[in-house]
């Protein structure tokens, strides 16, 4: 069953500039917090609070789960046609792969921590499935540790939907959220069930994150529910806000693990990823389930939905902008100097971005759209799947 037009809510439009913002201020937290590493800054406060701006990557997730489960919601109610698996995949790919590619080519050849590279290195960070073989997470593309667990949920993503549409409508939000909590226990598993001589830490291995990719899933399910208390609390944004705010200095509490990139505990392991869920919620939820005509002066500014298109650019190679920053300013890692050593890794990954995109990701993309408008059936529905396109990284 649908919803009146009066009960519509702004996360039904195909096309959602505050979140590209959203998705822009994304990627500018992940260089935050590997900056403040470099720099220094891992440890006492201000190492807790700059070191959490890692949930960033929650939003990420978020968005992700949001935007590519949105076309299923829509078709358990019976308000479009069921996304073409074939399109999404093939769009997944496109959209994922030539830049991310290029990327390891070039930093694997050129950054000298990572130009001696083994063929399992090469291997492992070639297809995406570093955070399964020991020891290839290597120099300037340590952080795509967050882009493999997320093409785990891609690949999950086609079989998730067709488990949920044995469903009743009416299930399908407490399946998600049951789903998701029941993901905080896999902070146990691996203490019991791996061994870490054979697989790298199950600790990045995508069921630990499923919360995060729940947190818009259910967005997606309210979006096409109607207005009710998930809408009109998300509508309160200074409520939102301080929900966001709480939930970052519990995750940047020692109630979820210590300073820096120590693991913490099961329990305080939980605790990271159970906030992680809750700032994502908080903070993409004013933006998909507001009014229609919500204006978003900010995120959905020119300015920032260009940088929300280059994300994924800045995403895959600010470390190694950040790797040129300290001989240009004449300085090592792990020696302060943070404020300029941010503003220029900012500026360097940015431009680095913007050539992705123009060079790399927006034609690939094109001639994806060429080929399937060559190769479409005349008898297939003529459905344009916004949500594949439009996703983070």
């Amino acid at each position: 069953m649908g919803v009146t037009e009066g009960q519509q809510v702004g996360g039904i439009r195909s096309f959602l500039p505050a979140v590209e913002g959203m998705r822009a201020c994304a990627a500018m937290g992940v260089v935050v917090t590997h900056v403040a590493f470099q720099t220094g800054h891992s440890t006492g406060v201000d190492g807790r609070l700059f070191g959490r701006f890692d949930l960033a990557v929650a939003v990420f997730f978020a968005l992700s789960g949001f935007l590519l489960w949105r076309g299923h919601a829509a078709a358990a109610r019976g308000l479009a046609p069921r996304p073409r698996t074939g399109h999404y995949l093939r769009s997944r790919a496109i959209r994922i792969m030539p830049a991310y590619v290029v990327a390891v080519v070039v930093i694997l050849t050129l950054l000298p921590d990572s130009n001696h590279a083994s063929p399992t290195v090469w291997l492992a960070n070639l297809t995406l499935t570093q955070i399964y073989v020991p020891l290839t997470l290597t120099g300037g593309l340590t952080q795509m540790w967050s882009l493999s667990v997320e093409v785990g949920f891609y690949l999950a993503l086609p079989v998730l939907a067709l488990l949920a549409r044995r469903l009743p409508t009416g299930a399908r939000v407490p399946a998600i959220a049951s789903v998701a909590v029941l993901s905080f226990a896999w902070a146990w598993v691996p203490v019991f069930l791996l061994d870490s001589r054979t697989w790298n830490n199950p600790l990045d291995w995508p069921p630990a994150f499923f919360s995060w990719f729940a947190a818009g899933m259910l967005l997606a399910e309210w979006v096409h529910s109607g207005v009710g208390f998930p809408v009109r609390l998300a509508r309160r944004r200074v409520p939102m806000a301080v929900i966001a705010v709480a939930a970052y200095l519990v995750a940047a509490s020692p109630l979820a693990g210590p300073a820096g990139l120590a693991v913490g505990s099961p329990a305080q392991f939980a605790v990271k990823t159970a906030m992680g869920a809750v700032v994502a919620f908080a903070l993409v939820a004013p933006l998909v389930l507001d009014r229609p005509d919500t204006p978003h002066r900010l995120l959905g500014s020119t300015t920032m939905v260009t940088l929300g298109r280059w994300s994924y650019g800045l995403f895959i190679w600010h470390l190694a902008a950040l790797d040129m920053v300290f001989p240009v300013l004449g300085t090592f890692a792990f020696t302060g100097r943070m404020p300029s050593v941010l503003v220029l890794t900012l500026i360097f990954g940015w431009a680095i971005a913007a050539v992705s995109y123009g060079l790399v990701e927006s034609p690939c993309r094109e001639a994806l759209r060429r080929w399937e408008k060559r190769h479409r059936s005349t008898r297939a529905p003529q459905v344009t799947d916004a949500e594949a396109d439009a996703i983070a990284p």
